[in-house]
């Protein structure tokens, strides 16, 4: 059962622990939740429509494209205009990786004219967080799921491979301004999904502090399965659907919607003229 919590005083997410090995051993949950979604999504008449506006969608650490495949495919079939982050595999930090991110938000804008919903996974939510911070003006909507962006990433069960893979760029990315910075909320409308039943990562890094556009989301999702599990993607059906500008709490289960064209290209809306940076200032 999805919960909406606004909580008056967040669990210390300092002080997190790590999920036990034996949440950890639940992960095998998400090959279930991914065949429940594949028989539950068939029917999108009771799925709240898409707009048309852009998204684009960021894979977790040490995932790629392929992780996000269902996710994408759901929410063009819902009338989105769904692009995956062009960067592969995530791999951590890597000094071109703000840049190039930017640089994508900015020509998905250009190429519709339309504010960029971003929906980050784990890790690629805190990418999709800063990507919102640099660039407001032109971003709609955040959606993180299961992302530690508040705390430190050593309550998380990826932080030895994450150390040993970006041993470079530690120092300067966990001193106390940085995690300061990151886990302050933003300024666009954010919904923020985690699970306590998360084996990967503590729940409690995943909870924003309070703010007026910003919204903490209980769902009973496995880490490997925020992508296709049911009442997670009806969490982030209903917020990408909110008229822009009019953006409200989320208040349980999305409601029924008149269906809406949707598009039927087979892959992601990667194509067309590439426009690059622009030559303006930087929103934020």
């Amino acid at each position: 059962m999805t919960q909406h919590h606004e909580l008056p005083a967040l669990p210390n997410a300092s002080g997190a622990a790590m999920p036990t090995a034996w949440q950890a051993r639940r992960e095998w949950r998400m090959a279930l939740e991914l065949a429940t979604a594949a028989v539950r999504t068939r029917d999108l008449h009771e799925w709240p429509q898409g707009d048309g506006h852009p998204v684009i969608v960021l894979p977790g650490f040490l995932a790629g494209p392929e992780s996000t495949v269902f996710l994408r495919g759901h929410l063009r079939r819902l009338g989105y205009r769904v692009h995956d982050w062009r960067q592969g595999r995530n791999l951590g930090a890597r000094p071109e990786l703000t840049e190039r991110l930017e640089d994508l938000l900015l020509e998905i804008h250009d190429r519709y004219g339309r504010r960029v919903s971003l929906v980050g996974w784990s890790a690629g939510g805190i990418y999709a967080r800063e990507m919102a911070r640099a660039l407001p003006d032109y971003t709609r909507s955040v959606i993180t799921l299961g992302s530690p962006f508040r705390g430190h990433p050593a309550s998380t069960r990826a932080w030895t491979m994450y150390r040993v893979m970006n041993r470079r760029h530690l120092a300067r990315m966990f001193t106390d301004e940085a995690l300061a910075t990151r886990a302050a909320p933003l300024s666009v409308p954010t919904t923020c999904v985690y699970s306590r039943t998360d084996g990967i990562v503590a729940w409690e890094c995943c909870l924003s502090e309070p703010a007026p556009l910003t919204e903490n989301v209980e769902v009973t999702a496995s880490h490997l399965g925020y992508g296709h599990e049911v009442e997670t993607l009806r969490v982030i059906s209903d917020r990408l659907a909110q008229p822009e500008g009019r953006w409200v709490p989320y208040a349980g289960h999305a409601a029924t919607a008149s269906p809406a064209p949707a598009t039927t290209t087979a892959g992601d809306d990667d194509h067309g003229p590439e426009h690059g940076r622009r030559a303006r200032g930087r929103a934020g």
